[in-house]
């Protein structure tokens, strides 16, 4: 069996609850507490699984602190498109995260091309008049590169929106092929996110569906590890798991109802739950 990976995103998780976030614990060691808590149960994984876990800023420094024994590698947010460089800029990228700023704390790894961050991206243009969203997979292919030669590896997600769907084939290609250009794949996993499926009252995409996008990607793309973006829980854990081209999956919440958030030993079941299954393959 190909070696798993298993990512976690923790968007709005430095939110109290009361502000509208989903953190329900106390703010302050929230991440060192979730790495301490998950890291004994996951070391059992060790040749099987790889496991990295993508925090907002504000708790880096805490996650990382916690993971310098773990089996867990502590990722930030996406990184800006630009870098430090000797002799002519020295780091003046005011409200950016530089790659070298992440670097230097010690983050191994980056989460790049988020549905949300795309989103921001298409926004943005829309706003300035331009229709040509094309540059959006440019301006992340910057980002990949600037991640990548500060020794970072990259998740790279890709999918396609409602609005996309029947030209599927067409957006991913373009997502992969143009977001791709001159990076290392050996050190870039690709999370697929069907847009259209993900969120309240939607229908999640089936197997069929997954399947045939993750196998056109690994067409695209050569020999790299695909892995669901759109969101691995308990109720699709053995249904990814049964699918030969997708290498592991992409967490945001465990639970979606109720006192709704992450919670560590979900988190472990999902995980058992995913690799059990893979391993009965």
């Amino acid at each position: 069996m190909k070696k798993q990976e298993i990512f976690v995103n923790f968007k709005r998780f430095d939110v109290p609850s009361a502000l509208g976030g989903v953190n329900r614990t106390e703010l302050r060691h929230w991440a060192s507490d979730i790495i301490r808590q998950v890291s004994p149960a996951l070391a059992g994984y060790r040749e099987k699984a790889r496991f990295a876990m993508y925090f907002p800023e504000s708790q880096l420094f805490d996650a990382l602190d916690a993971a310098d024994q773990s089996l867990v590698e502590v990722g930030c947010q996406s990184v800006y498109r630009s870098d430090v460089k000797k002799g002519s800029n020295f780091g003046a990228f005011t409200s950016l995260r530089p790659a070298a700023a992440m670097a230097a704390m010690g983050v191994r790894t980056t989460i790049i091309g988020h549905c949300e961050e795309r989103n921001e991206k298409r926004n943005l243009l829309s706003s300035a008049g331009v229709s040509d969203m094309s540059v959006i997979n440019s301006v992340l292919n910057e980002e990949i590169i600037c991640a990548q030669e500060r020794g970072l590896s990259v998740l790279y997600c890709i999918g396609e929106r409602e609005d996309e769907v029947e030209d599927w084939d067409k957006v991913i290609r373009a997502q992969v092929t143009e977001g791709l250009r001159n990076v290392d794949l050996s050190k870039v996993t690709i999370a697929y996110e069907p847009v259209w499926s993900i969120g309240p009252g939607k229908t999640p995409a089936g197997k069929e569906y997954i399947t045939k996008v993750a196998r056109l990607v690994k067409e695209t793309a050569g020999d790299v590890s695909v892995v669901y973006g759109g969101g691995l829980k308990e109720e699709n854990a053995a249904m990814l798991a049964s699918i030969d081209e997708i290498d592991g999956g992409l967490i945001a919440l465990t639970r979606f109802s109720g006192d709704i958030g992450f919670y560590p030993d979900e988190y472990l079941r999902i995980v058992e739950l995913y690799m059990s299954s893979k391993e009965e393959k």
